[in-house]
C-alpha cells in the first residue's frame, strides 16, 4: 500500500525522502543519493508508458491513475513511499488516488513566501513568475510533448486538497520549519506514524536516527552535490545546472522577499496561512 509524501515544491519534500530513505533503505544510516530512487515520483512517465498508457493524453492518464496504483500496489511490500507534488483532486472526473490504494499521507507544507523564492530560484525564474505559479491553479508540463503533466494547483489548493485525509486518522502534518528546528523530534514522530500506520514491529533505533541526522545536515548535502552532482537540479539557459541544495532554511523571504510580491502572497493565501501559524 501506498504512504504519500505529499508536498508543494520546495517544501522539504527531498529532506523528507533523504531521512526515510536513510532509514528504511540503508544498513546503518549513511546516506547517498542513490538512496532516493527507492522513494519515486508519482505520477511517472517510465511506468504509465510501461502499462501501456499514451502519456501525451491527458484524459487518459487521468482516467488511469487509480489502475496504475492498483498495479503498483501488486507488490505484496506492506508499504511503499511514493513522492507527489499534484493535488488530490479530480482531473476529467477521476480521482487521483483513493483509500483502496492509499495506506496514508505524510504532508509537508512550507511557508508560501518562502517557498516562492525558493521555486524562482531551482527554475530559474523571476520572483513575479513564482508567485504567479504559486497564487494560480498550475499544471506542471501541460501541454509538453512526452511530458506527464502534474496538477499542482495553487499553494493553498494543493495544501487543502491533500488536508482532507485528516479524518481518515491516516493522515501526518509536517511543517518544514518545524523539521529542520528539530529534526529528530519529528523524525520520531514520523516514524511512529508509519509504525502505528502499517501497523509493524520496526524498531525506532536511536542510534540510526542519529547518524542519519548526521548524514543529512545540509552542508554535507550541498557538499555531496558539488561532487556528484544531483539528477534533480535543473539548468539554466547556458546549461549550467542550478545548485539544488541553497539555503535550506525558513524566514529566508524576509531578505529577498519585495513588499508587493510578500502582500501578493499573504492575500491569496491568508486563510491557510492563518491556519499554519504563518500569519
Amino acid at each position: 500500500m501506498i504512504i504519500w509524501l505529499a508536498s508543494y515544491p520546495k517544501s522539504g519534500n527531498t529532506l523528507m525522502r533523504s531521512l526515510l530513505s536513510s532509514y528504511f533503505f540503508s544498513k546503518d544510516g549513511t546516506f547517498n543519493f542513490s538512496l532516493l530512487k527507492n522513494i519515486k515520483q508519482y505520477p511517472n512517465g517510465d511506468l504509465l508508458t510501461q502499462l501501456g498508457v499514451n502519456i501525451n493524453d491527458p484524459h487518459e492518464i487521468a482516467k488511469s491513475h487509480i489502475r496504475v496504483q492498483e498495479f503498483i500496489n501488486k507488490d505484496k511490500k506492506s508499504f511503499k513511499f511514493l513522492k507527489t507534488h499534484s493535488s488530490f483532486v479530480k482531473m476529467d472526473g477521476f480521482s487521483f488516488t483513493d483509500l483502496a490504494n492509499t495506506l496514508g499521507v505524510i504532508h509537508i507544507v512550507r511557508d508560501p513566501r518562502d517557498v516562492v523564492v525558493s521555486f524562482a530560484h531551482h527554475n530559474n525564474q523571476s520572483i513575479e513568475k513564482a508567485t504567479e505559479m504559486i497564487n494560480k491553479d498550475f499544471v506542471v508540463g501541460a501541454n509538453l510533448k512526452d511530458k506527464v503533466p502534474v496538477y499542482m494547483g495553487s499553494w493553498p489548493s494543493n495544501y487543502n486538497s491533500w488536508k482532507t485525509f485528516d479524518k481518515t486518522g491516516k493522515y501526518l502534518l509536517i511543517k518544514f520549519e518545524d523539521l529542520i528546528k528539530d529534526k529528530e523530534e519529528n523524525f520520531k514522530k514520523i516514524l511512529n506514524f508509519i509504525k502505528v500506520l502499517t501497523k509493524s514491529n520496526f524498531e525506532i533505533n536511536d542510534k540510526k536516527i542519529k547518524k542519519i541526522l548526521q548524514e543529512i545536515e545540509f552542508d554535507k548535502l550541498k557538499k555531496l552535490e558539488e561532487k556528484e552532482g544531483f539528477n534533480e537540479a535543473k539548468t539554466d539557459k547556458k546549461g549550467n545546472k542550478i545548485p539544488f541544495f541553497r539555503e535550506g532554511k525558513s524566514n529566508n523571504w524576509k531578505k529577498t522577499l519585495d513588499p508587493i510580491i510578500k502582500t501578493s502572497i499573504e492575500s491569496v493565501c491568508q486563510k491557510e496561512m492563518k491556519e499554519l501559524g504563518y500569519l
